[in-house]
């Protein structure tokens, strides 16, 4: 090397290690911006956000009056329909005044589009599930929750959502809860969760949507039918018990002749498969509010408040 060029060298060198040294802080200061809290929770509404696989990812949450930050409460997350958002959903189900009344902390996240996606792929679809799981960890560093009762539930896409989670976050979530859903075909296959799963169905026999006979296999997103999605959960937990009166585990349901309930005990790790069949039931939320008054109608004469039953069969388990 020529002796006139050594300082042009040398401050080529001393440029790229400044630049580098520049970088590494500055990712620095972002994961730690991410990491940080970023919001004082307030009892009552409250609405977060993070980022997530290069994508900002809202949600609504309600925390009881008598939250207190040095004390852990047990978490719901509720994941909406398609078309849907997460304040659209709370307003449905009413977890609010539910999670008021029993002290937990409820979550609506808000889909992309209003949509879930239960898989990735390299043209830059967000996996949901991915989300959720950060979505967890995430909220665990804002809220002060019991890591061992943190439940999830969803409505039609959110409740095929749920399903999904149970097969792929078994050791983040506690129990499931999916309503009018069902198990994706393509999923069914690939879903080995290690542990017991203690999963409750609430399905309409008439849903045009979500159909109780399943879809035929070969048409894109198929669902599995409903007593197909029990047997599986039934294999899965290792239940040797046949289906039991619902009398069994403290409930009223069997005095409603429009619910037909099925509760099988006896499954690995304490674990249970429960379904609620509502006869003649379509795509709705059993108890819930809706904008169609036949919905409303059949509501007032069901008298199944899926949101207490949901709660009542997630106050049974806790993760280990």
């Amino acid at each position: 090397m020529n002796i006139y060029q050594k300082p042009l060298f040398f401050q080529k060198i001393f440029v790229f290690i400044i630049a580098t040294l520049l970088t590494t802080a500055c990712s620095s200061i972002q994961a730690i911006e991410k990491n940080r809290p970023q919001q004082k929770i307030l009892n009552g509404d409250n609405y977060g956000k993070l980022t997530n696989q290069g994508r900002l990812r809202t949600y609504y949450f309600y925390v009881p009056k008598n939250y207190n930050k040095n004390h852990s409460m047990p978490l719901v997350l509720v994941f909406h329909g398609d078309a849907g958002t997460g304040h659209s959903i709370s307003n449905v189900t009413r977890f609010n005044s539910l999670a008021e009344k029993k002290k937990f902390i409820v979550v609506y996240p808000d889909g992309i589009d209003k949509k879930w996606n239960l898989r990735g792929n390299p043209r830059g679809r967000i996996d949901d599930v991915l989300f959720v799981s950060a979505l967890i960890d995430h909220l665990k560093q804002q809220i002060n929750i019991n890591q061992h009762k943190v439940y999830a539930t969803g409505f039609s896409k959110g409740g095929i959502l749920t399903q999904a989670l149970a097969c792929k976050l078994p050791d983040k979530i506690a129990a499931f809860a999916s309503v009018a859903g069902s198990l994706p075909v393509r999923l069914k296959g690939n879903c080995q969760p290690q542990t017991p799963i203690s999963m409750l169905m609430i399905n309409g026999t008439k849903d045009r949507d979500v159909l109780y006979e399943g879809d035929d296999h070969t048409q894109r997103g198929a669902l599995i039918s409903i007593s197909d999605m029990v047997s599986f959960w039934r294999s899965h937990d290792k239940c040797s018990a046949s289906a039991k009166s619902p009398q069994a585990h403290g409930t009223s349901l069997s005095k409603n002749s429009q619910v037909k309930t099925s509760w099988y005990s006896h499954c690995q790790g304490n674990s249970e498969v429960v379904q609620l069949a509502v006869v003649n039931g379509g795509h709705f939320w059993p108890g819930g509010t809706s904008t169609d008054p036949s919905i409303n109608k059949f509501n007032a004469k069901l008298k199944l408040n899926a949101s207490q039953t949901i709660w009542d069969f997630f106050q049974r388990h806790t993760l280990s």
